[in-house]
């Protein structure tokens, strides 16, 4: 919701489609930091041991269920996120000029945060289960975001869009302007989680349980 007021209401008048759907930009990125930190902390509260043991040879497929659960929960988060974004962001919109937002571009915002947070909540749960560490993992994700990104970004637009960060922002509409299509930035973020979640099972069926 501070998102929301910062864009609509201190970035002066917006006044293209595109503008106003930045506006209403929810933060994905969190959602990644809610998966790691809850997977993180199962390692971290030693209840991710009795959980393996119990699972047995199921390992795979008890990775599988939390990432499951926490996706599931992620969309929850995500979908109230995105209504609270709504809410408060297009009666500030309809004082700007230009063309109002319709049905079809709110659709478009509301699916693409829910995609992008999806995503991202697998791939912190991913994370999460690799780090085994809720403080390294939470480091690790905020320097990527908040550091490294900007700094390709700066450097090479195309390079920064190609990062999960930076392909979530183009999904989201709070990049705009680019080359990267919200098509191609969606796959570009699956593809980054994808992979990821393979890595994390591998690992998961090799390490110890303590």
């Amino acid at each position: 919701m501070l998102n929301v007021v910062a864009v609509a209401v201190a970035s002066g008048e917006l006044d293209s489609i595109s503008e106003k759907r930045e506006a209403l930009t929810g933060l994905p990125f969190l959602l990644a930091l809610f998966g790691v930190v809850g997977v993180a902390g199962e390692f971290r509260h030693r209840t991710a041991a009795p959980a393996a043991l119990a699972a047995g040879n199921e390992r795979v497929r008890l990775l599988l269920a939390r990432a499951g659960v926490y996706a599931a929960t992620g969309l929850g988060i995500t979908a109230a996120m995105t209504a609270a974004s709504l809410a408060l962001g297009l009666p500030l919109l309809a004082d700007h000029p230009g063309p109002d937002l319709g049905v079809g571009d709110v659709a478009a915002v509301a699916s693409a945060n829910l995609g992008a947070g999806l995503l991202f909540v697998i791939m912190g749960v991913a994370l999460g289960a690799l780090v085994r560490n809720q403080v390294a993992g939470v480091v690790a994700l905020l320097m990527l975001n908040f550091v490294l990104n900007p700094l390709l970004s700066k450097a090479d637009e195309a390079v920064g869009n190609l990062t999960p960060f930076g392909a979530a922002q183009v999904l989201t509409g709070m990049t705009h302007d680019t080359t990267l299509s919200i098509g191609a930035a969606a796959l570009v973020l699956a593809a980054w989680t994808a992979p990821l979640l393979v890595v994390a099972i591998a690992s998961d069926r090799r390490r110890d349980l303590a």
